[in-house]
């Protein structure tokens, strides 16, 4: 049995990853991981910024819903027998993070979704699929 990961972040291209891998990878281990960047409790204003506990938990909270959409996604196409459908929330840099539970859980592909940026904005912005296929020690494969 293979062990695929898919993170997701709620975007249409994540969801259709996770499509791709529910159709491709039917009746393997499946990892689901939500990466919360730690900065999602920093608030900024013109007086400064603070970090806000309550809103990094709330980043976290939605993590959990899309892990349960997920597995409710999975249940919907009724795989849920066959596929072994697992979930993780994790906190830290997404591609960082990423590559760090690959190594870890013993994972054998990964599957996620690109917004296919490009130009000036994937220079400023990055991008985390493009950091995870360059560094992964496993074969990825990416959505759009």
């Amino acid at each position: 049995m293979n062990h695929i990961l898919v993170p997701i972040d709620g975007s249409e291209q994540a969801w259709k990853a996770l499509n791709f891998a529910f159709e491709r990878y039917s009746g393997d281990r499946i990892t689901v991981l939500n990466v919360v960047d730690p900065a999602a409790g920093f608030y900024t204003d013109f007086d400064g910024g603070y970090y806000d506990q309550a809103l990094f938990e709330q980043a976290m909270d939605r993590g959990e819903s899309l892990c349960t959409q997920a597995r409710d996604r999975l249940e919907e196409r009724d795989l849920h027998t066959e596929t072994v459908l697992e979930t993780a929330v994790e906190s830290g840099r997404p591609a960082r993070t990423i590559l760090e539970f690959v190594e870890e859980h013993a994972v054998d592909h990964v599957v996620l979704g690109s917004r296919g940026r490009s130009g000036v904005s994937r220079v400023l912005l990055g991008s985390v699929a493009e950091r995870v296929a360059r560094r992964a020690p496993v074969p990825v494969t990416i959505v759009r």
